[in-house]
């Protein structure tokens, strides 16, 4: 019985340390990676800008081939909007709010199982000795939950893999490219 009691003495402080410490952790985040990619910004946009290419070269859609995912909106650019349901990717939304063609596209992204936002972009910048720089990122905010905060201190590491992937896959899909 002493036993159970100390075990338990020892679970609710580990819990106490975990509460205690995700509200000590900021929720925001932040995840930035770059690839260089020798194709022009003109081939490279559209494979990002329509939420249907995604397919091509996204890490996620790669690990679950089975996804559901449905469409809305405009098939490309600002207004574009794409929602999965995945069992092992979770369940999320991804709304682009802005375009500049070939420069830039903005979006929204929503994970209703955390019920948080986050906003990110793609930048594309032609490189002076020809092809392109492609930087992702994205900045959220974990919300209030602490334990969630934890989720947020790793998710540099965590996300910031799944970029690299991303990018590299988008990098051999572009190149291909004609």
């Amino acid at each position: 019985m002493k036993i159970l009691k100390t075990l338990g003495l020892i679970l609710l402080g580990l819990l106490a340390a975990l509460l205690i410490g995700g509200l000590l952790l900021s929720p925001k985040f932040s995840v930035s990676r770059s690839v260089q990619i020798a194709a022009s910004a003109d081939k490279i946009f559209p494979l990002v800008a329509n939420p249907s290419q995604w397919k091509q070269w996204s890490v996620w859609n790669r690990r679950d081939p089975a996804m559901a995912i449905e469409y809305s909106g405009p098939e490309s650019g600002s207004g574009a909007v794409w929602a999965w349901k995945s069992a092992s990717e979770g369940d999320g939304k991804m709304s682009f709010t802005a375009a500049e063609a070939p420069k830039r596209i903005a979006y929204d992204l929503y994970f209703p199982d955390f019920g948080t936002t986050s906003s990110g972009e793609f930048r594309f910048e032609p490189q002076p000795g020809g092809g392109t720089q492609v930087t992702w990122s994205m900045n959220g905010d974990m919300g209030k939950n602490p334990l969630f905060h934890w989720m947020a201190l790793f998710a540099d590491g965590m996300v910031g893999q799944d970029f690299e992937a991303g990018l590299a896959n988008l990098k051999a899909v572009a190149e291909k490219q004609p």
